[in-house]
């Protein structure tokens, strides 16, 4: 039976989205004045961009920002527990001194730094399959159909941004450190079905923030990623670690190009980067726990292989391959998969609210 079209009601009345989009306007210009004082190349940012006051202010000031993505909400876990890790995570970025910025599109608007409401919203509507899964290529469209009345239609209005989209408007704002769990990447057997993720090319256009994350997911081809993301120009630092590590595990077997040892060697790597105006990415890579990887990570590793061998024999490609392997993970290991998960992002979160504190620090 076909589940009926009753697209979700987002926050708030049409005189209530006016206004707050009015508020961030006046914001924006100021922002603007702030960003672009010391760039005479700078572009003005988008009237379609609403940033919530914390993270404005903090912006203005030099204050720590951290930014998150929101697909692990609507699409990584389920009802209540994509809400409560959600929350969890901003706290921990929080409890260091630093301030979350959380990024979706609601309403036809990019909002930078969400109310818990709005949290809420991805999370259970992610639950329906009423939120959009957005990548760069899929900003505008989600954008302009908020102007679309007919539900009939089918087109989403309520959108949760990857990596690659996420990672692209934090760049955009200068927010200078971007958490997630792990990246995409080269898929497995790329060289015939070419399918490759976004967030690499949006990694090596990203001059003003770099990505925090637990390496790449253990499901992609890692050594065809870590050659594509060497052409591209980004630098992949172990994060107190010389191995680069598989998202679930610790050491994937390769080397990231780099390694620093602590929050300020890494605050000092930016910094370079920053000043010889390189305008390419860094990507930090984090081991997951160790008492994680000793109780689920190999256990993990076999599930993965088996549900590989499921989705090419259920003939799944495209950007339907990840939510399939991760959803297949999670039902073989009974539910281990997700617990190492959230480990994983809130370990990142410390690491990048540590790293952000000290790039922040060097302004002071």
């Amino acid at each position: 039976m076909q589940k009926s079209f009753d697209p979700p009601r987002i926050h708030g009345t049409a005189a209530d989205v006016a206004a707050a989009a009015a508020a961030s306007r006046r914001r924006i210009s100021s922002l603007n004045s702030h960003l672009c004082s010391s760039s005479s190349s700078c572009s003005p940012l988008s009237s379609r961009i609403i940033i919530s006051e914390r993270v404005q202010n903090a912006l203005q000031n030099n204050e720590p920002v951290v930014a998150l993505e929101s697909t692990i909400i609507s699409h990584g876990m389920s009802y209540p527990e994509n809400y409560k890790c959600a929350l969890e995570v901003e706290d921990i970025i929080s409890s260091k001194g630093c301030v979350p910025a959380t990024i979706a599109i609601f309403d036809g608007y990019v909002r930078v730094g969400l109310s818990k409401g709005e949290i809420d919203t991805l999370g259970k509507e992610g639950a329906r399959d009423f939120v959009a899964k957005v990548s760069r290529r899929d900003i505008a469209p989600i954008l302009a159909n908020a102007s679309l009345p007919e539900p009939s239609l089918r087109r989403l209005k309520l959108g949760a941004t990857t990596v690659s989209a996420t990672l692209l408007m934090a760049d955009m704002l200068k927010i200078p450190v971007f958490v997630t769990g792990g990246i995409g990447g080269v898929h497995r057997e790329a060289e015939t079905t070419f399918d490759i993720s976004s967030d690499l090319t949006e990694l090596s256009r990203a001059k003003n923030t770099v990505v925090i994350c637990a390496g790449v997911k253990s499901i992609l081809d890692i050594g065809k990623t870590l050659e594509v993301l060497e052409t591209l120009g980004v630098t992949t630092v172990g994060y107190k670690t010389d191995a680069f590590p598989a998202f679930f595990t610790r050491d994937s077997g390769f080397k990231p190009s780099t390694l620093v040892n602590s929050a300020t060697e890494a605050a000092n790597l930016i910094h370079a980067r920053n000043n010889m105006r390189l305008n390419s990415g860094i990507l930090f890579a984090v081991p997951v726990p160790e008492e994680f990887e000793k109780a689920t990570g190999a256990e993990i590793e076999r599930y993965t292989t088996k549900a590989l061998r499921e989705a090419k024999k259920r003939k799944i490609s495209g950007r339907d391959v990840t939510p399939f392997l991760l959803k297949r993970i999670f039902e073989l290991s009974k539910g281990k998969s997700l617990s190492t998960n959230i480990a994983l992002v809130k370990n990142n979160a410390q690491v990048g609210a540590d790293i952000a504190i000290a790039l922040s620090s060097m302004f002071r």
